[in-house]
């Protein structure tokens, strides 16, 4: 194993290792408006805005993320869709996750005992405040692990942006491997930063759910 060249090229896959992250950051928070979006339209007694709340994530997730990546990046252009690598990685990322954050959400706020909806109504509250303080606290926790599990997916799948010329950490990689011919130190390299950038995010959802769990529990306790 060549230690010095692993030291040598470590900056560089630091820094595109930032771009990884970029790329995750800004799909994960458009995917979540996506997301809210969708359960909307779902959540609507309207048919056909369901169908297509329903068609979407059905193509979604009926469709490989590679294969979605490809279609608007290369066939975009011929409907007048043009968008650089960068932009298109985060909008695929962003509309990818969020059909299936919708899922995620979704299952969360029915996973709430209906019967506290209609105590909350016959209280007199209305139903978007039977949502933000009767629903939402509870669902909380399962929400935010649901959709950290579908955040590392995403960190893991913007791998993929390197097909289309994204210089992230898997592009810079392949770039190095090509230029020192060393894929076992490069790669080795590349796994330890996305498992850094994992367990990044782990932590994250992990003090995201304490906190918002931290209501549920005391009445647990009280009780």
């Amino acid at each position: 194993m060549d230690v010095n060249l692993m030291v040598e090229v470590t900056p560089l896959l630091i820094k595109a290792a930032w771009i990884t992250i970029d790329i995750s950051i800004r799909a994960i928070i458009l995917g979540f408006g996506v997301a809210c979006v969708l359960v909307f339209l779902r959540s609507l007694q309207i048919k056909p805005l369901q169908w297509f709340s329903r068609g979407y994530v059905s193509v979604i997730r009926g469709t490989p993320y590679f294969v979605q990546l490809l279609l608007v990046f290369y066939g975009g252009p011929t409907i007048g869709l043009t968008m650089d690598p960068f932009t298109c990685g985060v909008m695929v990322g962003a509309f990818n996750i969020g059909a299936y954050m919708s899922e995620a959400i979704r299952g969360a706020l029915e996973s709430v005992e209906s019967g506290q909806n209609e105590a909350s109504r016959s209280l007199g509250f209305g139903r978007l405040q039977t949502l933000t303080y009767v629903v939402l606290p509870q669902a909380a926790g399962l929400m935010i692990r649901s959709v950290g599990v579908l955040a590392i997916v995403l960190v893991k799948n913007s791998s993929l942006v390197s097909i289309i010329s994204v210089v992230e950490l898997t592009y810079q990689a392949q770039r190095l491997i090509g230029s020192t011919y060393k894929p076992f130190e490069i790669f080795t390299l590349t796994a330890v930063m996305y498992i850094c950038i994992v367990y990044a995010v782990m932590g994250i959802v992990e003090l995201a759910y304490r906190r918002a769990t931290r209501y549920t529990t005391l009445v647990k306790r009280v009780q």
